[in-house]
């Protein structure tokens, strides 16, 4: 008797499944201890914490990272990830954070909100191919959407980030 076969699946089933999952669970990496959080879409994600360290995930306030939590946001989060890649002796930096704060403060929990200092994070930041700073990184998937260079107000970073994130 030969074997039996498994049914065929129609072709695109399994995209659509993933993503079905994906629409259900959206997977937060923690800003704190960098640990990866499935929140269900219909839950809130302003109120949700961290499984692993008990802490919020989203604050509002841009998280300062290091590499390697720099890294494990952008592969991990299924949000869309805005970096601000800036120097604590930079006057544009300084004078753009209100700005990215009060951009963060509004967009969150949709996009994580990063900041990476040029000067303690150097392999990153040449690894980024950062030339100048301040320099806006936006991640949605993995992958870098856009980049942009100099300082902003908070109303041209949202209104960068929603244009580049909008689905046309």
């Amino acid at each position: 008797m030969p074997p039996r076969l498994a049914p065929a699946i129609p072709q695109g089933a399994e995209s659509l499944r993933y993503e079905k999952l994906m629409s259900e669970d959206r997977h937060i990496v923690c800003p704190h201890c960098g640990g990866i959080n499935r929140v269900p879409d219909g839950r809130p994600a302003e109120a949700a914490r961290c499984g692993s360290c008990h802490e919020k995930l989203f604050s509002g306030h841009p998280a300062p990272v290091t590499g390697a939590l720099f890294e494990r946001q952008i592969a991990r989060s299924t949000i869309p990830v805005a970096v601000d890649v800036w120097a604590p002796w930079c006057g544009p930096c300084r004078m753009m954070a209100p700005a990215f704060e009060e951009a963060a403060h509004t967009l969150e929990p949709n996009v994580r909100f990063l900041k990476l200092n040029s000067d303690e994070e150097q392999p990153v930041a040449g690894r980024l191919g950062i030339r100048g700073i301040p320099t806006l990184l936006l991640y949605r998937g993995g992958a870098e959407v856009d980049r942009v260079s100099g300082a902003m107000t908070a109303r041209q970073i949202i209104q960068w980030i929603t244009e580049r994130l909008a689905v046309g």
